[in-house]
């Protein structure tokens, strides 16, 4: 939720409170307040009015006073780059699930649900961060779809986003993953820079480095969250762009981009999750696990709390937050101790982030229901067809959505190449469900470790098709088809019966349950994969990633297997 602008009277009742001449609505005693800039730790008073810090360091009254304990006071954490449709849940649940933990600002990307939906999907999340309490910012898709290698459910061109962009809510253009047609100038990706020019375009390059590199940072982008590497961050640093630290339930760069996270850097590094879901976030957490974790393995504190903070409002031009300072928003978290980043209490533009709170804001209703129009399947439509031994395999890279690109000789029999789990050899189709074409494509997949069953989801980045991994063909068909039946979300199907589900009605992405329910149909079935034989982490999130075309190496959508590499389909 954004605040007001102040008009004269409130801006003079903030200066006098500022003065000490009049009491704050607000008073915060008892705490030390760490200065992101300097690193000093003040004492004194935090003092709050209209949602904003009046003043701190000086002793205040006011209309409420609440004592801090000895507490650690820190700004509100900033995520960066997230899509919250990944959360599993609606904008408001995730404001419940994370707000808690100290996030206050989530800048989101919703074009999962764009490529989905189309322009009402973007509007049913800007009108969402009306009513949130957490700061909900909206960069604005910039690839629905992500190339030109998949049937996605809607397509968003350049006048349409430019409608969008006065929204309140609206920040800039997001990720512009179509790095190959920005680096080359095609036409489309020139109009929705130009379109934007001059406000924030957010990044997403994986692996480009030199003139390539060039080029896309000479388009006006930013920054980027897709560097695996301390190398390649240093690079992209070296040519202006603000590198995210990315820590989500996949892609996880957290650690081997630690040492560039020192206090030299931190002001031009921020921290995002870009995919995380209710079980990470309640088993590990979400910013504060990153937050732990950086300080834990020997980052400096104040490098750490810097990135998570002031430097992500900086980057992203919002100068109204970041620290704990007179005239900032009253976004602050309040910590046991900065190592445990343990929120005892969180301040949202002033709003303390209890039940009440949360139980007070006004619904928004769900969009997107009924959006699976996939053709029913047979368990003969996951058969390959094909009449030759090599064949591209898709290598799973646990911890990281980029895959090795494989090549296996798989007997033909009757001309069809079919799994074999010895060799952790699985089938992976992706189906057409928006009702555009009906396109099935077949390919191998090797690093689940399946033994048995078959796992599907509609969840698939960024299309949102069905995909479907499995060793059994009958089950791979009970698997999606039950997709169609419950409106969309993740099912394990073995033998004949499905094993575990989670239904995500809000356009096969979201549920309407509480975050609660979602985290413990997650943990079932988690179980359920595992009795498949299945070895990752996070089986489903890694599922769905292996159809995104714009991320190396190989990968598949509905339209065939798709060499990134060379950004075309291969078969």
């Amino acid at each position: 939720m954004e605040l007001a602008a102040l008009d004269r009277d409130g801006l003079s009742r903030l200066i006098a409170a500022g003065r000490g001449d009049a009491p704050a609505q607000m008073v915060l005693r008892g705490g030390t307040v760490l200065d992101v800039v300097t690193g000093a730790m003040i004492e004194g008073d935090v003092a709050i009015v209209e949602g904003r810090i009046a003043g701190i360091g000086a002793h205040y009254e006011g209309g409420e006073v609440i004592d801090m304990g000895g507490g650690v006071l820190v700004p509100g954490f900033i995520d960066t780059h997230l899509h919250i449709e990944s959360s599993m849940v609606t904008p408001h649940e995730f404001d419940r699930c994370v707000g808690p933990r100290g996030i206050t600002t989530a800048i989101c990307d919703p074009h999962e649900i764009a490529n989905v939906l189309g322009v009402p999907g973007i509007t049913y999340f800007l009108e969402a961060a009306r009513h949130t309490l957490m700061s909900i910012k909206v960069n604005l898709p910039s690839c629905v779809p992500s190339s030109h290698m998949e049937t996605s459910g809607a397509r968003i061109g350049a006048a349409e986003l430019a409608a969008l962009a006065a929204h309140p809510s609206a920040l800039g253009l997001a990720e512009f993953m179509n790095y190959p047609g920005v680096v080359s100038g095609a036409a489309d990706c020139l109009d929705k820079l130009a379109a934007f020019s001059g406000a924030h375009i957010d990044g997403h390059a994986p692996q480009l480095s030199g003139k390539g590199l060039n080029a896309y940072v000479a388009a006006g982008i930013r920054t980027e969250h897709e560097a695996t590497r301390a190398e390649e961050a240093l690079e992209k640093l070296s040519r202006g762009m603000r590198i995210l630290i990315r820590e989500g339930s996949v892609s996880k760069d957290l650690d081997a981009l630690l040492p560039i996270l020192t206090e030299r850097n931190s002001a031009y590094l921020c921290l995002c999750t870009d995919d995380r879901n209710p079980l990470d976030i309640g088993e590990h957490g979400h910013l504060d696990y990153m937050i732990r974790h950086a300080i834990a393995k020997g980052a400096s504190p104040l490098a750490v709390y810097r990135a998570a903070t002031l430097s992500a409002a900086e980057a992203f031009g919002l100068k109204d937050r970041g620290q704990i300072a007179p005239g900032k928003r009253a976004d602050i978290v309040v910590l046991g101790s900065l190592e445990a980043c343990d929120a005892r209490m969180v301040l949202s533009g002033g709003r303390r982030l209890d039940e009440a709170a949360f139980a007070a804001r006004a619904p928004v209703a769900p969009i997107g229901r009924n959006s699976m129009k996939a053709p029913h399947l047979a368990s003969s439509d996951f058969a390959s067809r094909s009449n030759q031994a090599m064949t591209d395999v898709i290598g799973i890279l646990p911890g990281k959505i980029i895959t090795e690109h494989l090549r296996e000789e798989i007997v033909v029999s009757d001309g069809d190449k079919r799994p074999d789990p010895a060799r952790d050899l699985a089938r992976i189709a992706v189906i057409e469900r928006h009702g555009h074409n009906g396109n099935i494509a077949r390919g191998f997949v090797r690093g689940f470790g399946l033994e048995r069953g078959a796992i599907a989801s509609s969840i698939c980045h960024d299309h949102h098709n069905i995909v479907c991994a499995g060793v059994d063909y009958a089950d791979m068909a009970l698997a999606a088809n039950r997709l169609g039946e419950i409106e969309g979300g993740i099912v394990v199907a073995c033998e004949g019966e499905i094993r575990a589900e989670l239904a995500l009605p809000v356009a096969g992405l979201m549920s309407l349950a509480p975050f609660e329910q979602v985290r413990g149909e997650l943990e079932a079935l988690r179980h359920a994969a595992r009795a498949l034989g299945v070895v990752l982490e996070e089986p489903f999130l890694q599922l769905a990633f292996l159809a995104l075309p714009v991320i190396p190496a190989l990968k598949i959508t509905d339209r065939g297997m798709v060499d990134v590499t060379r950004f075309e389909i291969i078969g």
